[in-house]
């Protein structure tokens, strides 16, 4: 019999689990020092350096369960899709709002490019998450200075949102490793980030749900491009409804 598969998954779940031990150790590590520290002292000034030390890994801890959560939910289909018509370009707009807040101490340029005025066939909650994810990652992980473009555009075959910078770039064997849990190309790099290893692998799924993919390409030294495809089928005129009309 052909166990190739099988093999591949065991592989899987053995690595997500040593991932996930292995991301938990380093916050839960920092709290147990300061506890045991305190177990020592009760200096008001150690209490007010550990406290923020304390926090941040509290919440990484809970952000990183929070997308194992949601990850979880995309992968068993739990949620059904709530499909409506989305405008694409509010959406964009909102998320990179958010994003120049991430993004004020590193000075990026985030330009918006609105190719097109159709709306999308999508749940707008998990568009959201998965365009986020994509934003958040290139103010994350770009030097400062350097300029991330978003674009919505439409084709004869599909309708992609792409997130370009041009940033230090992937070198080509990462890319297919990219959507994996808790994969990094530079592991030192996302602890002072903050990030947990999950947003790309959330991406991938939500795509999925939508009958969608993502492409990934780079250049060492040029940037990075990462493109949400939808299906022609999912491209929509904005609602008649909505179209302002003249008198």
């Amino acid at each position: 019999r052909d166990m190739t598969q099988t093999v591949k998954l065991q592989k899987m779940r053995r690595d997500f689990v040593a991932n996930v031990s292995h991301e938990l150790r380093t916050p839960l590590t920092v709290l147990r020092g300061y506890l045991e520290m305190f177990d020592n002292t009760t200096s008001i000034e150690q209490w007010q350096n550990a406290l923020p030390a304390m926090r941040q890994q509290a919440e990484r801890m809970s952000e990183m369960l929070h997308e194992l959560l949601a990850l979880s939910r995309l992968e068993t289909g739990e949620k059904a899709l709530q499909v409506t018509a989305t405008d694409v370009g509010s959406i964009l707009q909102d998320i990179i709002s958010d994003a120049m807040q991430l993004s004020q101490y590193n000075h990026h340029e985030i330009i918006l490019n609105l190719e097109s005025e159709h709306w999308l066939l999508a749940d707008l909650d998990e568009l959201r998450s998965a365009v986020s994810n994509l934003i958040f990652n290139a103010v994350k992980y770009t030097p400062a200075g350097c300029r991330i473009t978003v674009t919505w555009a439409v084709d004869e075959d599909s309708g992609v949102i792409s997130v370009k910078d041009d940033g230090e770039g992937i070198a080509e064997h990462h890319l297919e490793r990219l959507t994996e849990r808790f994969y990094r190309v530079d592991s030192g790099r996302t602890y002072g980030e903050g990030g947990t290893g999950l947003g790309l692998a959330i991406v991938k799924h939500v795509l999925q749900r939508h009958d969608a993919i993502l492409k990934i390409s780079s250049d060492l030294g040029i940037g990075a491009t990462f493109s949400c495809h939808f299906p022609i089928q999912h491209v929509v005129v904005k609602p008649q409804a909505l179209t302002p009309t003249t008198h």
